[in-house]
């Protein structure tokens, strides 16, 4: 079993856990990930490390509120426990001193591409982030991001707050712009990535997407999150998640996304009518 020590609710549907595990925090690095289940008859889901703290023996992880798991996970709190907690699993981001490196992502990403910022500007590259989301409620960790950046560009869709637009056009007038961007990291909802590859593809800039959001089991055994890329045949788990954004095949992942689309919403309906009915019980 594994203590939460902390939770935050960050913004509407997204969670912050901080949880007892010594053993994964000892060998965390950025871009890996988790896998936990909420109890002994909970599905398997991975969740990125979006934080670790060796001495204290804690990783952290951020959540949203998707399906029937993640939404179980939210209603627990600190001093409650997971069934289970395993890690670090899949391949570390690999960091080196490239020089110019941006960092783009969209949604709850931020909490992926954070550590991965902050070990780009330790090894000593100038680090350009980029933060995306659908509007200004739902942005966290600006401050976070700012403090491991050289600049800071923030966009939303709707404009209610800094820059309307997306993550692309702020990306193409650096790639058009007269520094040298040498290499760019982009994470967060699938087709965000998938436009972020096709922006730089153009430059020539190698970029880096991380294929945890098509990613079941976590370990490679039920092959849901085989990926094309290169055209080879991949599995985001184990292989990754991080890969070249120019050599994914987008068409066959977002396909495979679809895959399990009415099973998901069936758990979660059913999990929606039971609670109901236990809430009902409780009230007689």
């Amino acid at each position: 079993m594994y203590k939460i020590l902390l939770k935050e609710d960050l913004v509407p549907n997204i969670h912050l856990l901080k949880i007892d595990a010594p053993a994964v925090a000892r060998k965390a690095q950025a871009g890996q990930f988790v896998v936990i289940r909420v109890n002994e008859k909970g599905e398997r889901i991975p969740l990125t490390i979006a934080d670790w703290d060796r001495e204290e023996g804690s990783i952290t992880v951020v959540f949203m509120e998707v399906g029937t798991t993640t939404h179980r996970l939210a209603q627990l709190g600190a001093g409650d426990f997971l069934a289970s907690f395993i890690g670090p699993l899949g391949q570390p981001t690999h960091i080196d001193k490239y020089g110019t490196v941006v960092c783009v992502s969209g949604g709850f990403a931020t909490a992926v591409i954070m550590p991965i910022a902050r070990e780009m500007k330790a090894a000593g590259n100038r680090v350009i982030s980029i933060l995306g989301a659908r509007n200004k409620a739902l942005l966290f960790w600006e401050d976070k991001l700012r403090s491991v950046s050289d600049k800071l560009i923030v966009t939303t869709d709707d404009g209610s707050y800094a820059r309307k637009g997306l993550v692309t056009e702020p990306l193409k007038e650096l790639l058009e712009g007269s520094e040298k961007v040498d290499r760019v990291i982009a994470i967060g909802p699938s087709i965000m990535m998938k436009f972020c590859a096709r922006t730089t593809q153009p430059f020539g800039v190698k970029t880096i997407v991380s294929l945890n959001p098509i990613m079941d089991d976590g370990t490679g055994m039920c092959g849901g999150c085989r990926v094309s890329v290169g055209g080879q045949t991949r599995f985001a788990c184990v292989d990754g998640p991080d890969f070249d954004g120019h050599q994914v095949d987008w068409d066959l992942l977002f396909a495979r996304q679809r895959v399990y689309l009415n099973e998901e919403k069936d758990s979660f309906e059913k999990w929606k009518c039971a609670c109901s009915e236990a809430e009902a019980k409780a009230a007689r």
